[in-house]
């Protein structure tokens, strides 16, 4: 039996594939996945030397655990056709599902009541090694299935183990969206900057060292944010000056108000199906 089986071989199942290899949690002989693209199925095969297939049953005859990794509008059909393949009340599989908004009680609806499922919640940054995903266990789904699903996800960045999955909507909000968040600051400052004389190529380069510096001091120091802060800002100064627009401006009422839309309209998902 295979380790790891994906069902959905796009970018997040490629990265994660790829962090449990490069990280040596799994051999790539531990890993089957499946994709309906035959072009998708070969580049796996090619650059991870997984095995791959057209056939989702054969995951699930292959592999004891199982990622979903399928878009949210097709999750319904590939639960219904897992289903049809399962024993009545089995307990063997445990199911990893990826798929954004949707709820735990909608995958157990198609695997039983009791199945073991983890919902995760990751971020795009893992393709590059620095995602970070949060994760919460369904009844049926035991400690030692947690940590599993854990491993996965630490292989390609930080991972975190929730108990309440009302909680991912916050989590969608902040971390799945937030790369977003990030991006249109950073272009931002640098759009700014080249409307002050500086080159585009450069803007850019200097705003993106800016936000890893930052990062770094934040979490190197064991200061709290409004310190750090006030350490950067001389009374009088540049720093002082630009922070007192973005108060003007209401930047901390425009980042919550953004935060809340975006966990709002996570709940309404959920609530679609």
């Amino acid at each position: 039996m295979k380790k790891l089986g994906f069902i959905g071989g796009g970018n997040m199942a490629e990265a994660l594939a790829r962090g449990l290899i490069e990280n040596k949690v799994f051999r790539a002989a531990d890993i089957v996945a499946s994709d309906v693209a035959a072009a998708r199925r070969n580049a796996l095969k090619r650059m991870l030397k997984i095995q791959t297939t057209d056939d989702n049953l054969t995951v699930i005859r292959e592999a004891r655990a199982i990622l979903l990794a399928v878009k949210p509008q097709t999750i319904d059909d590939v639960l219904a056709e897992i289903a049809s393949a399962l024993k009545p009340g089995a307990k063997g599989h445990l199911f990893i599902s990826i798929a954004a908004g949707i709820p735990i009680e909608r995958v157990c609806r198609f695997l039983g009541a009791r199945a073991r499922v983890i919902r995760v919640m990751p971020n795009a940054p893992a393709m590059v090694g620095q995602g970070m995903a949060a994760l919460v266990r369904s009844k049926g789904a035991t400690q030692a299935d947690e940590k599993f699903a854990l491993r996965i996800f630490q292989a390609v960045g930080d991972a975190i183990a929730l108990k309440d999955e009302k909680l991912l909507d916050a989590v969608t909000a902040l971390s799945g969206s937030g790369p977003a968040y990030v991006y249109l600051f950073a272009k931002s400052m640098a759009d700014a900057a080249i409307s002050e004389g500086i080159p585009r190529a450069l803007a850019m380069r200097m705003a993106l060292q800016t936000l890893r510096g930052a990062e770094h001091v934040m979490r190197a120091s064991r200061q709290d944010t409004a310190e750090l802060i006030r350490v950067v800002a001389s009374p009088g100064g540049t720093t002082e000056a630009a922070l007192r627009r973005f108060a003007e401006n209401g930047f901390s009422d425009i980042v919550a108000r953004a935060i809340h839309a975006a966990a709002d309209r996570s709940r309404e998902l959920g609530r679609a199906g």
